[in-house]
C-alpha cells in the first residue's frame, strides 16, 4: 500500500512533468536523469527490492527547480484533469504498475484475446503510462497509414480497451477472418447493420459492411503521442 505522503508526491510529480511539458525538460531543469526520474514515477525496485519514490531530497529540489515554495510537494492541489491528445512518455522497463500498459505490435492485437492466458513478457515490450481509466487487458498500438486522418495521423498512439463494448461513432481495433493483423476504424451501427468506416474522405472502400468474419479487438479510450 502506497502511503498518503507518497501518493502526494507521485501526484505532485505528475503535476511538474505537466508543467514542465515533458518528464526530460523537467529532468533537465532539477539537474537529475531522465532515467532516474522515470524510474521514480513508475515506482520501479531497486537493486535490493525496495520501489523508488520521491525522497525528501528530490522533492527539494523539484520543488526549486519548478519554483515551487518549500513543502509544495508534499500538499494536495486538487484532482489532475487528462485530456485527448496529451503527450505521453514511455516508462522505463522492469516492473510494471497495473496504470502501464503494453505497447504492442498489430499482429499482437488481432490474437490479444487469444494470448491472455500467457501475458507479454515485461521485459520485451515497451511499457507505457495510461492517464485514463481502463482494464487490465488495455493494450497500446501506434497508428499506422492515413486512413484515419485527419482525427488520427502515424505514429499516434491509441489505447484499446476490450472490455469497452462499441458503441455507435466510437473508434474500434478489429480483426477479420483469415487475416493476422488487426485494423483501425470508426464503427458505425445504422438501422442494425454494422459498418466500418476511415475517417480519410479520400480512402478507397471508405464504409465496410461489418460480418461474421470480423472480431473487434477492443475500443479506443485514449489517444496521445510519444515524445
Amino acid at each position: 500500500m502506497i502511503r498518503k505522503l507518497e501518493r502526494l508526491r507521485s501526484e505532485n510529480l505528475e503535476r511538474l512533468i505537466r508543467e514542465a511539458g515533458t518528464l526530460k525538460e523537467l529532468a533537465r531543469r532539477a539537474d537529475t536523469s531522465s532515467s532516474y526520474l522515470s524510474q521514480v514515477r513508475h515506482r520501479m525496485r531497486t537493486p535490493s527490492g525496495r520501489h523508488r519514490k520521491v525522497t525528501d531530497e528530490l522533492a527539494g529540489v523539484l520543488e526549486r527547480a519548478m519554483g515551487k515554495p518549500d513543502g509544495w510537494m508534499d500538499e494536495s492541489h486538487g484532482p489532475q484533469a487528462f485530456l485527448a491528445g496529451d503527450t505521453i512518455e514511455p516508462a522505463a522497463h522492469g516492473e510494471v504498475p497495473t496504470h502501464l500498459r503494453p505497447l504492442v505490435s498489430w499482429v499482437q492485437a488481432g490474437h490479444w484475446s487469444e494470448n491472455l492466458a500467457s501475458p507479454v513478457p515485461e521485459d520485451e515490450v515497451e511499457w507505457l503510462p495510461c492517464p485514463v481509466r481502463c482494464s487490465l487487458r488495455t493494450f497500446v498500438l501506434k497508428v499506422r497509414g492515413i486512413s484515419m486522418e485527419p482525427e488520427f495521423s502515424e505514429g499516434d498512439l491509441i489505447y484499446v480497451d476490450p472490455e469497452v463494448e462499441p458503441a455507435n461513432g466510437r473508434h474500434v481495433v478489429v480483426r477479420k477472418e483469415g487475416t493476422d493483423e488487426a485494423t483501425f476504424k470508426q464503427f458505425v451501427n445504422e438501422d442494425d447493420r454494422m459498418f466500418l468506416r476511415a475517417l480519410n474522405p479520400d480512402w478507397p472502400d471508405r464504409i465496410v459492411e461489418i460480418d461474421k468474419a470480423v472480431t473487434v479487438c477492443g475500443v479506443v479510450v485514449f489517444k496521445g503521442k510519444v515524445v
